[in-house]
C-alpha cells in the first residue's frame, strides 16, 4: 500500500473511531465521517465499501494492538500472575485512553445493530489468561481449587465489564484505582499463598510510566 493511501486510511479510521465513541454506530453516518476527516465520501467508499466495513476495520485495529501490549512481558522471569496483572493494566489503559480501542469496545457492545460479524475480544483474551493461569499452576502460584480454563472466561468478562463501565461507576474513581480494588479482591481467590497487595505493588512497578 502506498504511503498516501496508508495515511488516508489512518485518518479515516481515527475519525470514524472518534465518532463511534461519541455517537455510537447507529448515530454515525458516512457523511459525518467525511466531515470529521476532511475526506470526501468517495474517498471513504474507495477504501471501505460501506460503513460496516469501516466499523470492522476499527474493531480489528483494536485487537491488533494485543501482541504489542503483551510483547514486553513475554520474558520467562516474570511470575505468571504478576504478568497477568501487568497485562490487564496495559489493556485497560488502552481501552481508556486510545480512541480506536474505545471505539472497538463500543462497536462490540453494539454488534447486534451492525450488519457484519464484529470480532470478539473474549476468545483470544481467554486463551491468553488460561495459559498464564496454567503457568501459575505449574509454578505453584495458583490456589489448588482454581482450574485455569474454568477461571479464565469469568476473569476476562469481569475485566472487560469493568473497563467499559468505569466511567459510569459511583465514587468517581479512575480506571487505575478501580483496577487496584478489583485485583485486590480477585487475587485473594487466585493465589496459593494470598499476598494480593504485594503482588499488585510488584506488578504496578513494571507498568511503563507515560510521558
Amino acid at each position: 500500500m502506498q504511503d498516501r493511501a496508508r495515511a488516508t486510511r489512518k485518518v479515516l479510521l481515527e475519525s470514524a473511531a472518534h465518532l463511534f465513541v461519541e455517537r455510537g454506530y447507529a448515530g454515525t453516518s458516512v457523511n459525518d465521517i467525511s466531515d470529521h476527516s476532511g475526506k470526501t465520501s468517495g474517498a471513504i467508499y474507495f477504501h471501505y465499501s460501506s460503513k460496516e466495513k469501516l466499523a470492522l476495520a476499527v474493531a480489528r485495529e483494536q485487537f491488533a494492538t494485543w501482541p504489542q501490549l503483551a510483547a514486553p512481558y513475554a520474558a520467562p522471569g516474570i511470575p505468571p500472575l504478576e504478568k497477568l496483572v501487568v497485562l490487564s493494566f496495559g489493556v485497560a489503559r488502552s481501552l481508556s485512553e486510545d480512541v480506536v480501542a474505545r471505539a472497538g469496545a463500543r462497536l462490540w457492545a453494539e454488534r447486534r445493530g451492525i450488519e457484519a460479524a464484529v470480532p470478539t475480544p473474549f476468545d483470544g483474551w481467554a486463551l491468553a489468561v488460561t495459559r498464564l493461569l496454567a503457568q501459575a499452576r505449574t509454578q505453584g502460584e495458583l490456589a489448588a481449587d482454581v482450574k485455569p480454563s474454568a477461571a479464565a472466561v469469568p476473569l476476562v468478562c469481569a475485566f472487560f465489564g469493568l473497563c467499559t463501565l468505569t466511567d459510569d461507576l459511583p465514587g468517581g474513581l479512575g480506571w487505575g484505582e478501580q483496577f487496584d480494588q478489583w485485583w485486590l479482591l480477585t487475587l485473594k481467590s487466585l493465589q496459593a499463598k494470598p499476598d494480593a497487595a504485594g503482588l499488585l505493588a510488584r506488578a504496578r512497578a513494571r507498568i511503563p510510566v507515560r510521558p
